[in-house]
């Protein structure tokens, strides 16, 4: 107790210094829960994968279409379970900055292959009755006060044209790494349409979506879809959802590293931070140390002294910062451009990671001042000036 007394002294000796590190420190943390909120939630849609669902899309490149014939000759694959497909529909709703995906996809079966959006049987049932109809995620109907019966109208620029949907179903999501802001409806609408308009696009899909019964076997299954299409004036490139999402992120790999690189840049800077005003409250208390030697302190209570008022001034600075964390997280999913980032939590090893990192700093940053107070013979400690 007589330590820890002692430890809350010397930490508000000087109060300015000590508020200004700890300010430092919450700031650092801040920024580091921030950074790897960015980074986890622009991987949020690798981490939803399922691992008995594979892709199948163009072999050259994701933008080229595969023909609808294809699906019947995936089916008869051995190990898969059922294949559904479905078209990156693009558009404009209200306007260019309300982005979300939409999606033309086959009304019967997509989302039995995606049992992670829920929704309710009755709604389910009408929506594949009308072909005009959509199913919206409940952050979509939240974000613009849609409910059932409602139409949305959608300026087609991909698919020329004036569309309009009914939202006939909502769905929910079964856990929160699935994506809440989705719009789907039938491919079939869009096809027909396709057929009146531009012949040479119609029964063409974007990609198939495969689901197998052993994930194990997905690599062979892959391979089968693939030699189906060989020297086919659509070559086809299967592989598991997980892999097709890693790939569809590609893009950006260099600035998720920037980030991941930054984010622990950040930690050398609390170190640095705290580090400074150890070494400089150290250089103060040299010749206190050598008084408490002289009454009969031992290296343990030294040790306790300097390493205490670190981890405290690194405890109360991650605290505050992690406390911070949420707000501004909040807060800068608020101003970006909605449907950026669908799911975008402070995941909670984000919050051990920041709060671990700034008390192992503090450890860190107490050990040159531990090494000098207790290197520092009583004669020499005595003499120190300053």
């Amino acid at each position: 107790m007589r330590v820890m007394k002692l430890v809350l002294k010397n930490m508000l000796r000087h109060k300015l210094r000590t508020l200004l590190t700890i300010a430092g420190i919450a700031i650092a943390v801040t920024a580091f829960g921030l950074l790897r909120t960015v980074v986890t939630a622009w991987n949020a849609g690798v981490e939803a994968s399922a691992a008995d669902r594979l892709i199948t899309r163009d072999a050259v490149s994701f933008i080229f279409p595969l023909p609808l014939a294809y699906k019947d000759q995936i089916a008869k694959v051995p190990g898969v379970v059922d294949v559904t497909f479905a078209n990156w529909f693009g558009g404009v709703y209200i306007d260019k900055n309300q982005f979300f995906a939409r999606l033309a996809v086959e009304a019967e079966n997509y989302l039995e292959v995606y049992p992670e959006c829920l929704v309710p049987p009755d709604q389910l049932a009408t929506f594949k009755k009308e072909r005009n109809s959509c199913i919206i995620g409940e952050q979509l109907a939240s974000r613009f006060h849609l409910k059932i019966g409602d139409i949305m109208p959608v300026e087609g620029d991909i698919y020329p044209g004036h569309w309009e949907f009914v939202v006939r179903a909502i769905y929910r999501p079964k856990d929160k790494v699935t994506d809440p802001s989705n719009m789907f409806f039938h491919w079939q609408y869009i096809n027909e349409r396709m057929k009146q308009e531009a012949p040479g696009r119609a029964d063409n899909v974007g990609w198939y979506v495969v689901k197998v019964k052993n994930p194990a076997a997905a690599a062979r299954i892959s391979e089968e879809i693939d030699v189906l299409f060989q020297n086919s004036r659509a070559e086809t490139k299967t592989e598991t959802e997980r892999a097709f999402q890693q790939d569809f992120l590609a893009s950006a790999d260099a600035i998720l590293t920037a980030m991941n690189f930054i984010s622990f840049v950040i930690i050398g800077i609390i170190m640095l931070v705290l580090g400074n005003t150890m070494i400089m409250a150290a250089r103060e208390r040299i010749r206190e140390f050598a008084v408490f030697k002289t009454l009969g302190f031992s290296a343990r209570h030294l040790i306790g002294l300097i390493a205490g008022e670190s981890l405290l001034i690194s405890f109360l600075g991650a605290a505050i910062g992690l406390a911070f964390t949420f707000p501004i997280t909040e807060g800068f999913s608020a101003v970006l451009p909605k449907g950026w980032f669908p799911v975008f939590n402070v995941e909670p090893v984000t919050l051990i990671l920041a709060g671990c990192s700034a008390l192992l700093v503090g450890v860190i940053a107490s050990i040159f001042p531990v090494q000098r107070a207790l290197g520092t013979s009583i004669v020499d400690g005595l003499r120190e000036i300053g």
